[in-house]
Protein backbone atom coordinates (compact mmCIF):
# COMPACT_ATOMS: atom_id res chain seq x y z
CA UNK A 1 0.00 0.00 0.00
CA UNK A 2 1.25 3.51 -0.88
CA UNK A 3 0.99 6.02 1.46
CA UNK A 4 -0.31 9.69 0.82
CA UNK A 5 2.21 12.65 1.40
CA UNK A 6 2.64 15.24 -1.30
CA UNK A 7 -0.75 17.70 -1.31
CA UNK A 8 -1.36 16.95 -5.01
CA UNK A 9 -2.02 12.86 -3.94
CA UNK A 10 -3.90 13.92 -1.18
CA UNK A 11 -6.75 15.77 -3.54
CA UNK A 12 -6.33 13.33 -6.24
CA UNK A 13 -7.36 10.71 -3.52
CA UNK A 14 -9.66 12.95 -1.98
CA UNK A 15 -11.20 13.05 -5.34
CA UNK A 16 -11.17 9.45 -6.27
CA UNK A 17 -13.07 8.54 -2.67
CA UNK A 18 -15.69 11.23 -3.53
CA UNK A 19 -16.40 9.85 -6.97
CA UNK A 20 -16.46 6.60 -6.05
CA UNK A 21 -18.54 7.22 -2.78
CA UNK A 22 -21.14 9.15 -4.98
CA UNK A 23 -21.53 6.20 -7.40
CA UNK A 24 -22.21 4.04 -3.71
CA UNK A 25 -22.41 5.30 -0.44
CA UNK A 26 -22.82 2.01 0.39
CA UNK A 27 -19.08 0.86 -0.51
CA UNK A 28 -16.70 -0.65 2.07
CA UNK A 29 -14.04 1.70 3.13
CA UNK A 30 -12.01 -1.71 3.48
CA UNK A 31 -12.85 -1.75 -0.42
CA UNK A 32 -12.35 1.48 -1.09
CA UNK A 33 -9.06 0.93 -0.16
CA UNK A 34 -8.27 -1.36 -1.49
CA UNK A 35 -9.41 -0.16 -5.54
CA UNK A 36 -7.33 2.83 -4.11
CA UNK A 37 -4.23 1.13 -3.12
CA UNK A 38 -4.19 2.65 0.04
CA UNK A 39 -4.59 1.67 4.00
CA UNK A 40 -7.84 1.59 5.11
CA UNK A 41 -6.74 3.95 8.07
CA UNK A 42 -6.19 6.25 5.14
CA UNK A 43 -9.35 6.02 3.63
CA UNK A 44 -11.21 6.81 6.96
CA UNK A 45 -9.03 9.57 7.56
CA UNK A 46 -9.73 11.42 4.24
CA UNK A 47 -13.43 10.78 4.61
CA UNK A 48 -13.71 12.08 7.99
CA UNK A 49 -11.36 15.36 6.81
CA UNK A 50 -13.81 15.34 4.10
CA UNK A 51 -17.01 15.89 6.38
CA UNK A 52 -15.38 18.00 9.34
CA UNK A 53 -14.34 20.46 6.22
CA UNK A 54 -17.89 20.13 4.81
CA UNK A 55 -17.05 18.79 1.40
CA UNK A 56 -19.21 15.43 2.18
CA UNK A 57 -22.36 16.74 3.86
CA UNK A 58 -23.33 13.06 5.22
CA UNK A 59 -24.81 10.01 4.25
CA UNK A 60 -28.23 9.11 3.74
CA UNK A 61 -31.13 6.90 2.39
CA UNK A 62 -32.47 8.28 -0.71
CA UNK A 63 -36.19 7.27 -0.13
CA UNK A 64 -38.55 6.74 -2.94
CA UNK A 65 -41.78 9.17 -2.87
CA UNK A 66 -44.04 7.29 -4.54
CA UNK A 67 -43.37 4.03 -3.24
CA UNK A 68 -43.67 5.21 0.34
CA UNK A 69 -47.17 6.83 -0.41
CA UNK A 70 -46.67 10.55 -2.13
CA UNK A 71 -48.24 10.35 -5.40
CA UNK A 72 -48.68 14.32 -6.01
CA UNK A 73 -45.20 16.22 -5.78
CA UNK A 74 -44.41 19.53 -6.32
CA UNK A 75 -42.37 22.59 -6.84
CA UNK A 76 -44.13 25.46 -4.99
CA UNK A 77 -42.68 29.38 -5.09
CA UNK A 78 -43.84 31.40 -2.16
CA UNK A 79 -44.31 34.92 -2.23
CA UNK A 80 -43.72 37.54 0.54
CA UNK A 81 -46.22 40.11 1.67
CA UNK A 82 -42.85 42.29 2.85
CA UNK A 83 -39.08 41.11 2.45
CA UNK A 84 -38.73 40.66 6.85
CA UNK A 85 -40.90 37.44 6.53
CA UNK A 86 -38.80 35.07 4.54
CA UNK A 87 -36.79 33.65 7.77
CA UNK A 88 -39.87 33.65 10.05
CA UNK A 89 -41.45 31.84 6.91
CA UNK A 90 -38.66 29.51 5.99
CA UNK A 91 -38.61 28.39 9.89
CA UNK A 92 -42.31 28.21 10.24
CA UNK A 93 -41.85 26.24 6.93
CA UNK A 94 -39.70 23.31 8.02
CA UNK A 95 -41.95 22.32 10.56
CA UNK A 96 -44.06 20.92 7.82
CA UNK A 97 -42.99 17.01 7.60
CA UNK A 98 -44.18 17.47 3.62
CA UNK A 99 -41.85 20.35 2.98
CA UNK A 100 -38.88 18.27 1.99
CA UNK A 101 -36.91 21.24 0.43
CA UNK A 102 -36.75 24.65 0.63
CA UNK A 103 -34.79 27.04 -1.01
CA UNK A 104 -34.05 30.87 -1.38
CA UNK A 105 -34.32 32.27 -4.39
CA UNK A 106 -34.33 35.43 -5.88
CA UNK A 107 -37.10 36.84 -8.78
CA UNK A 108 -40.72 36.58 -8.42
CA UNK A 109 -40.66 34.62 -5.20
CA UNK A 110 -38.96 34.87 -2.12
CA UNK A 111 -38.91 30.55 -1.07
CA UNK A 112 -38.79 27.65 -3.33
CA UNK A 113 -39.78 24.90 -1.95
CA UNK A 114 -40.56 21.46 -2.78
CA UNK A 115 -44.08 19.29 -1.63
CA UNK A 116 -44.49 15.55 -1.11
CA UNK A 117 -48.10 14.69 -0.59
CA UNK A 118 -50.11 11.50 -1.38
CA UNK A 119 -52.48 12.65 -3.49
CA UNK A 120 -53.76 16.32 -4.80
CA UNK A 121 -56.83 16.85 -1.73
CA UNK A 122 -53.91 16.43 0.57
CA UNK A 123 -51.27 19.22 -1.36
CA UNK A 124 -54.37 22.02 -1.44
CA UNK A 125 -54.70 21.52 2.68
CA UNK A 126 -50.95 21.91 2.89
CA UNK A 127 -51.42 24.90 0.63
CA UNK A 128 -54.26 26.67 1.97
CA UNK A 129 -54.47 25.35 5.46
CA UNK A 130 -50.78 25.04 6.36
CA UNK A 131 -48.74 27.50 4.34
CA UNK A 132 -51.01 30.44 3.30
CA UNK A 133 -51.88 30.72 7.29
CA UNK A 134 -48.39 31.70 7.98
CA UNK A 135 -47.79 35.03 8.86
CA UNK A 136 -46.34 37.33 5.82
CA UNK A 137 -47.33 34.75 3.25
CA UNK A 138 -48.46 36.46 0.27
CA UNK A 139 -49.19 33.90 -2.50
CA UNK A 140 -47.83 30.16 -3.62
CA UNK A 141 -47.54 29.27 -7.28
CA UNK A 142 -47.10 25.07 -7.63
CA UNK A 143 -45.73 23.51 -10.48
CA UNK A 144 -47.06 19.48 -10.31
CA UNK A 145 -43.76 16.92 -11.11
CA UNK A 146 -44.92 14.45 -13.53
CA UNK A 147 -41.65 12.44 -13.02
CA UNK A 148 -38.17 12.73 -12.76
CA UNK A 149 -35.74 12.88 -15.66
CA UNK A 150 -32.94 12.59 -14.20
CA UNK A 151 -31.39 13.30 -10.39
CA UNK A 152 -27.25 13.24 -10.09
CA UNK A 153 -24.72 14.36 -7.88
CA UNK A 154 -22.47 17.50 -8.37
CA UNK A 155 -19.95 17.40 -10.44
CA UNK A 156 -16.15 16.43 -9.26
CA UNK A 157 -13.51 18.66 -10.59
Amino acid sequence: MSSIKHNENTDYLDQEIIRKLSENGRIPYSELAKELNVSNSLVHLRVRKLQESGVIAGFSVKLNAKANGFETITYTGITTKEARFAYSIAEQLKMIPEIVECHWVSGKYALFIKIVAANNDELRKIIYDQIHIIEGVGGTDSFISFGSAFEKNLPIH
